[in-house]
């Protein structure tokens, strides 16, 4: 390179950028004022490109999971309101049980209880049975080659049973407790426990053999024990019928509040 291209190369490093002609500071000359006015469509799809004509995809997400919302709650609303139409035109619906009118017990029936409470007083005793249906359904009974009464015995297995718990306190330390299955046929006692007031849940103090293991005649005695006092099997048919009263009550009350806590 000859000295006199040196010379001018050093010259052209030695010029501010402020001062070349061609990175004048503002909008380069060859762009003129028609281009950015605002009628024209390169400024309109740049106003269309910017960040003020999109909407953020969170807005869409909110929308659409906003719709799906209310479209579930209006199904799930009709579901529940033809629910209730079905339980209002029921058979049974409206319906009142008649108690008998030599039934010893009170009936303490709480709306929106599973269960029913029976009460009374017998010769200085308190006496509380606490009353909730129970269906005892065998769906995996293995085939076998029994006999006319071993399938009868099946299919009353599956007849619907009321479970009571009776408790019998005579106002001291200690009281009284059965757990008793009850069909059209009989009054079955599972168990019998004596509780203390101090450890209801009865952990501590001996609770005896199992009821089934107890002599014939013991047993026999705490059957006629209980039937004094009114627990015995022709409270069936009454409670059987309150329950299923019950039973449709509660579940007309039930759909009642699901619909108003989704409203």
């Amino acid at each position: 390179m000859s000295w006199i291209a040196a010379s001018l190369l050093r010259r052209s490093l030695r010029v501010p950028i402020s001062s070349a002609p061609f990175l004048r500071r503002g909008r380069p000359p060859w762009i003129t004022s028609s281009l950015l006015a605002d009628s024209s469509p390169l400024s309109s799809l740049c106003r269309a490109a910017g960040p003020q004509g999109l909407k953020p995809a969170s807005s869409f997400l909110s929308l659409r999971f906003a719709s799906s919302k209310v479209s579930g709650d209006e199904n799930l609303k009709r579901v529940i309101d033809s629910e209730i139409q079905c339980e209002r035109e029921s058979d049974t619906h409206g319906q009142e049980v008649d108690v008998p009118e030599d039934l010893p017990f009170e009936i303490v029936d709480n709306p929106g209880d599973q269960a029913v409470f029976l009460k009374r007083e017998f010769a200085g005793e308190n006496i509380q049975v606490t009353v909730l249906m129970n269906f005892n359904e065998h769906n995996d009974l293995e085939e076998s080659d029994e006999d006319d009464d071993d399938d009868e015995r099946n299919e009353n297995s599956m007849e619907p049973t009321l479970s009571l718990v009776v408790s019998i306190d005579k106002g001291e330390g200690s009281f009284l407790e059965f757990c008793c299955n009850l069909n059209s046929d009989e009054l079955e006692i599972e168990s019998m426990v004596m509780k203390k007031r101090d450890d209801v849940d009865g952990q501590s103090a001996y609770q005896g053999p199992r009821f089934s293991d107890l002599d014939e005649n013991l047993q026999q005695a705490l059957h006629g024990y209980l039937e004094a006092r009114g627990i015995k099997s022709s409270l069936f048919d009454v409670l059987h019928k309150y329950m299923l009263n019950k039973d449709d009550r509660e579940h007309l009350g039930w759909l009642k509040n699901i619909k108003g806590l989704i409203a």
